[in-house]
């Protein structure tokens, strides 16, 4: 069985589950709680709390979840799951790795843990514009999509005002990407501005770092250059001058 626990305008969504789970439970609860929901919101942040009475899901709710999952793929801003099921949760890391927004799993006595990381902000970006052509792109914590989406208009109209830029991307505080649709989000932005950029110095203090200049080097049409942590000021008379 699946309850509506509490569902917000926002686009914060709730679930209990306990016993056997139906298709019955898909049609009549899910499915319209979804549509709802993403009637007043672009995208959704959901709560699965499942009890420990959970007994599974019949052969027609496997089947109406994993359609409702295609059918909203890009429906949903993060998910959540608490619950002591090692099953569940192993299955939700598993399957969690590929979807395109993040996914965490959390111990069913930590529900509340999971309500406040559904609320929090994960990771964000900070834009800083420098004398004429420069950007400083400064990526802060973990990265969701709804970081990029914040940001993405105020890129596109700094790149339109100028023929070519150059870019400073300052990784010192970055702690990567918060599942697969953050990271395509990036690559996505860096494929449609690849050819914006003359110079880009990649700012960072880690090996990964430095290996994702290289291969993000590779995607653009400009001259990049990985710089350590400490080294800040010649990072910018590099890209400068």
């Amino acid at each position: 069985m699946i309850v509506i626990e509490r569902q917000s305008p926002d686009g914060y969504l709730e679930m209990q589950v306990s016993g056997r789970v139906t298709e019955a439970d898909y049609q009549d609860v899910v499915i319209p709680a979804i549509e709802r929901g993403l009637h007043d919101t672009d995208q959704l942040r959901v709560l699965l709390v499942i009890g420990p009475d959970f007994e599974g899901y019949s052969a027609g709710a496997a089947w109406a979840d994993t359609k409702l999952g295609l059918s909203h793929w890009r429906g949903f801003e993060r998910a959540a799951v608490a619950t002591d099921n090692t099953f569940v949760a192993n299955a939700t890391r598993v399957f969690g790795a590929f979807m395109p927004c993040p996914v965490k799993v959390f111990p069913l006595a930590e529900a509340d843990a999971a309500r406040r990381w559904l609320e929090e902000s994960l990771g964000t970006i900070h834009l800083r514009e420098g004398p004429g052509n420069l950007l400083r792109a400064e990526l802060v914590g973990t990265l969701d999509r709804a970081a990029y989406d914040r940001t993405e208009s105020r890129i596109d109209g700094f790149i339109a005002g100028h023929e070519r830029i150059r870019l400073i991307v300052d990784l010192r505080e970055f702690d990567g990407w918060q599942g697969l649709g953050a990271l395509g989000e990036h690559l996505s932005l860096m494929r449609e501005h690849r050819h914006a950029p003359e110079r880009v110095a990649v700012l960072g203090q880690t090996g990964w770092q430095q290996m994702g200049q290289r291969v993000f080097g590779r995607m653009l049409k400009a001259e990049t250059r990985f710089f350590d942590a400490a080294d800040a000021q010649a990072a910018e008379a590099w890209v400068t001058g």
